[in-house]
Order: structure tokens, then C-alpha cells, then sequence
């Protein structure tokens, strides 16, 4: 593909990114930022941090197939890429049924949306697709650019990269606590985990991953929360990353839940280099 995500990424919530934000993520190396909490409109900050980086790639993480249509979504993708070539990749996604009054077989929806997308002109190798099941991945990999997974583990890169053969971008999320107190770290990492276990097409996944009823109930088993929020030192946490590589992966976002995030995206930048 024309756009090089390099091997790192930086997944954080789209109104806790500006400018600056991606000029230091771009310094430590980060090849690319993905734009989470489904952003919609006409995207028009991505411009602005494009304009403050020189080679960041900027991807949205995801544009929900809900909230916008695709002709206008296509005429925003014109906008950005014209104007930054190869930087800027759309990725989209069906969220959730929770969210979305309007969640109706999320498959048909997601192949007429990319149908759109082509009519409108965006480029194959110009999009993602945000994917779970085995289906929503081989979607992936035969009209777009290659898979966005969210909340998964290394065993999921690695039966989705079976699904996606070689040539195709795979691109997991995995959250990351740099804290070697054990409790002080689950804690942090069960505050942001919790949330997706009220969620359905989490929840299914997780279970197919061999996550039990008792570990997906309530906030959380310790079990689930240390493999969905990596904990422990820098090296620790780089390993448990790393396994995503060794499983298939091409590029990793990594979505640190420390308070204060930037010692730990400067350690693991260098651990990961």
C-alpha cells in the first residue's frame, strides 16, 4: 500500500489529539495516529495535524458507517488526501448496537457503505475497515487497505491474519498501563475496560477468544483485564506487544492509560524501535 503506517501507532480519543500532540508523537517515531470515539463531520482538524507534521499518518479509528453518509465521507477523503498525499487513511466501522438506533445487519450495511466508497472514488488502498469476526476481516482484506481490530489479544491478530493471508494490513489496538503495582495498574486499566464489557460485539468476541461468563461479568476478571490493559514495566509491556508482531500483526496501536501518557510512549518507542 502507497500509505507507510511504519510499525507503531498511537491510538487515542480524537479530542485529546491536536497539534502538538501529533508533532511529539511524530518525533518519537510513531508512523501514524488513529482518531478514536468516531469522529464525524467534515474532519477538518485532521488538516490541522497533518499541517503540523511532516510524515504522520493520520487514520480515523473509526468514521461510524451510522453517523455519516459515504458520499459525503468520500468528498472529506478527496479533501485530505488531495491535499496530503498518502497520509491520511479512512478508516470506518459499525460501532456498536448500543450506540446506534439504527443498527441493522451491520455486514450488508458495511458492504453497501464500501460500495459508496468506491462509486464516490476513494481508493482501496486509501481505507480500513475496523474488524472482529472472521467475516468483518475478510471483508477487510477484500475491499480495503486491511484490518483496524479493537480490544483484542494476540491470538485474535493471529487467526486474523490467517483470514487476511500476506499483503494485507493488519493493525490491532492494545492498551498499555507502565505501572508495576499490580493493583494500581488493573485498576487503571479495569476504568477503561469496563466499558466495553456492556457491549455486545465485544463481549461475543472475548468469548470466542476463551474468555469465560465469570471473566467478562461485572468490571472484569483480573484475568481479562491483564490481557486487554498490558501491565508492568517497559520491557514487560513491550513483550506483550511485541507478541502482536510475532502473531502476524504489521502495525500496533498503542493506546497508553496512564494519566500522564508521554513516558510511556517515549519508553516504549525506544523498547519497540
Amino acid at each position: 500500500m502507497a500509505i507507510e503506517l511504519g510499525k507503531l501507532g498511537i491510538w487515542r480519543y480524537y479530542g485529546n489529539v491536536d497539534a502538538k500532540f501529533a508533532a511529539e508523537a511524530e518525533k518519537l517515531g510513531y508512523g501514524a495516529i488513529w482518531l478514536g470515539g468516531s469522529p464525524s463531520g467534515d474532519l477538518a482538524f485532521v488538516d490541522d495535524l497533518l499541517a503540523a507534521t511532516d510524515s504522520l499518518v493520520i487514520a480515523t479509528g473509526i468514521v461510524n458507517i451510522w453517523q455519516d453518509e459515504a458520499a459525503s465521507i468520500a468528498k472529506v477523503y478527496e479533501r485530505i488526501a488531495g491535499k496530503y498525499p498518502d497520509r491520511f487513511l479512512l478508516g470506518v466501522g459499525a460501532g456498536h448496537r448500543e450506540a446506534t438506533t439504527e443498527y441493522k445487519k451491520p455486514y450488508a450495511a458495511l458492504v453497501d457503505y464500501l460500495d459508496s466508497l468506491d462509486a464516490a472514488g476513494v481508493p482501496v488502498e486509501g481505507r480500513a475497515l475496523a474488524a472482529l469476526g472472521p467475516k468483518v476481516v475478510k471483508l477487510a482484506g477484500d475491499r480495503t487497505a486491511g484490518a483496524h481490530p479493537y480490544l483484542v489479544t494476540p491470538q485474535h491478530t493471529r487467526e486474523a491474519r490467517e483470514i487476511l493471508g500476506e499483503g494485507k494490513l493488519l493493525a490491532p489496538e492494545h492498551k498499555v498501563v507502565v505501572e508495576t503495582d499490580i493493583e494500581k495498574a488493573r485498576a487503571i486499566g479495569r476504568a477503561t475496560v469496563k466499558y466495553y464489557l456492556g457491549l455486545s460485539n465485544y463481549v461475543a468476541n472475548l468469548r470466542k477468544l476463551g474468555f469465560t461468563d465469570e471473566d467478562v461479568e461485572g468490571e472484569g476478571s483480573d484475568r481479562l483485564i491483564d490481557a486487554l490493559a498490558l501491565r508492568g514495566d517497559v520491557e514487560t509491556v513491550a513483550q506483550g506487544l511485541r507478541a502482536h508482531f510475532e502473531a502476524g500483526a504489521d502495525h500496533v496501536n498503542i493506546q497508553v492509560l496512564n494519566e500522564d501518557p508521554w513516558p510511556a510512549y517515549r519508553a516504549l518507542a525506544a523498547a519497540l524501535r
